[in-house]
């Protein structure tokens, strides 16, 4: 459940008027969503509430070999330290291949769709990456999950702008495999 603190969000506003307003708004949305961990967003003030708040921790999912060879396949990238467990056995310091890079940022959208449901959604875009890093690999075997932090959510082009931060955990490991700063479109419905 997403603990929401008056003081952080308290911090996101410039004036006393303007916090005073978001404070509530937040706290409405989070008592709204209590009982499903689900965020509702009704508007771009909804979204703006959420800035600065961690809006959800997926469950562990294992990237296994076959997962990594389908992608693979769909990519044409064969290098042999994703593909090739004989010599990985031989090369690679823990001796298991490696997802790729691009694997493991492939999977934001599934990992994160739990997140936030925006209402009257007439359709989603995904419009992009501002930054992406890769700072540990992923063996096969392990499991990962996404947490996502909303940094910024505008109104561009009739729609929501929402600027987030992904972070893809790997069990058991100090650094996160991928940090990607995601930008969605939604356009509201009626």
């Amino acid at each position: 459940m997403l603990a929401l603190s008056a003081a952080s969000v308290y911090l996101l506003c410039c004036t006393k008027t303007a916090r005073m307003a978001r404070i509530s708004r937040a706290a409405a949305i989070f008592e709204k969503n209590r009982k499903t961990d689900l965020h509702h967003i009704s508007s771009i003030e909804d979204a703006r509430a959420l800035e600065g708040i961690e809006v959800g921790v997926s469950d562990w999912i294992v990237i296994d070999q076959n997962r990594i060879n389908q992608f693979a396949e769909a990519t044409g990238d064969f290098q042999w330290l994703h593909v090739d467990s004989e010599r990985a056995k031989q090369e690679l310091p823990n001796g298991k291949t490696i997802a790729h890079g691009y694997l493991t940022l492939a999977l934001v959208p599934a990992l994160t769709a739990d997140f936030v449901k925006v209402d009257k959604l007439a359709k989603a875009i995904n419009f992009g990456c501002n930054k992406i890093r890769f700072y540990t690999m992923v063996s096969v075997g392990s499991r990962v999950r996404a947490r996502a932090v909303v940094k910024q959510a505008r109104k561009r082009a009739g729609a929501l702008m929402l600027t987030s931060e992904v972070t893809i955990e790997v069990e058991g490991e100090k650094k996160p495999a991928c940090v990607a700063e995601t930008l969605g479109m939604y356009f509201f419905g009626d």
